[in-house]
């Protein structure tokens, strides 16, 4: 289902707090420039998995979806300031975000990977140790405000971090080689390996899954305003019923060839 767009200066300016809080509708903030997790087009249309949980959603808790894009390193303070109900942007759940927001369970995992020149010496490795070795010095790049760009900072002090507010930013520094590496999701990268530009790169054959360090987060879940319990309450149920009966699963297929559902614990 494609879901209309309201923009950020017409939510604040058009509709308010009050809209908001509106009873049968759901306002979900999501970045829109992130292939295949949530893209928004010029007409004002978000489609991807996040609008695809989104829509799952919506549908059931019967609330009317509306999606509100905003870049992803604004999207904490926006729910803050109550600009949106939730987040649903392949946001990883991490210690350092549950200080500020709320997030439902996990209800999506995908690994980590790195992309970079098919004539790199890194092209080869297959063991994460080599690779993070391999890694010192080199020009890394990675979404700003991201769990990759945290788990470069802490496990690789020695390289080059470079960050952007976009995917595509930095896909155009990795096709023009101002970057060695760029490190985000594996399906984020597979988009660029798949267009003309990724032709001359490859994945390095190492998935850092989230378990293999705490900065990679507990998987994927929708952000919640702290004060929002009984919203947590009803999406982490509802949540965990879409899980269970397929339906995420099915979605995550249809974009990523794979099944990424996370199953409530």
């Amino acid at each position: 289902m494609i879901l209309k767009v309201f923009s950020l200066v017409a939510l604040l300016a058009g509709f308010g707090s009050a809209a908001l809080a509106a009873e049968g509708k759901l306002s979900i903030g999501t970045e829109g420039a992130y292939p295949p997790w949530s893209m928004a087009d010029a007409a004002g249309n978000v489609t991807g998995f996040d609008a695809d949980v989104g829509n799952l959603l919506c549908t059931k808790l019967n609330m009317e979806c509306h999606f509100v894009v905003q870049a992803f390193d604004g999207l904490i303070p926006a729910l803050k300031a109550k600009r949106f109900d939730v987040i649903i942007s392949g946001m990883s759940i991490t210690e350092e975000r549950k200080k500020e927001i709320n997030f439902s369970v996990g209800y999506a995992e995908l690994a980590n990977m790195f992309v970079v020149p098919k004539t790199s010496e890194l092209a080869g490795l297959k063991e994460i140790d080599p690779l993070l070795r391999g890694l010192a010095g080199k020009t890394v790049g990675v979404q700003t405000g991201t769990t990759h760009a945290r788990f470069i900072e802490k496990r690789l002090p020695t390289v080059n971090l470079k960050t952007y507010d976009t995917l595509d930013n930095m896909q155009i520094d990795l096709a023009t080689g101002r970057i060695d590496a760029a490190f985000a999701d594996a399906s984020a990268l597979q988009d660029f390996l798949a267009k003309p530009d990724g032709k001359d790169f490859q994945f390095v054959d190492v998935k850092i899954q989230s378990s293999f360090d705490a900065s990679l987060g507990e998987g994927i879940g929708v952000g919640i305003a702290k004060e929002n319990t009984a919203l947590k309450a009803k999406i982490d149920k509802a949540l965990c019923e879409l899980v269970a009966d397929g339906s995420v699963g099915k979605a995550s297929v249809k974009w990523f060839k794979i099944d990424i559902s996370r199953p409530c614990n």
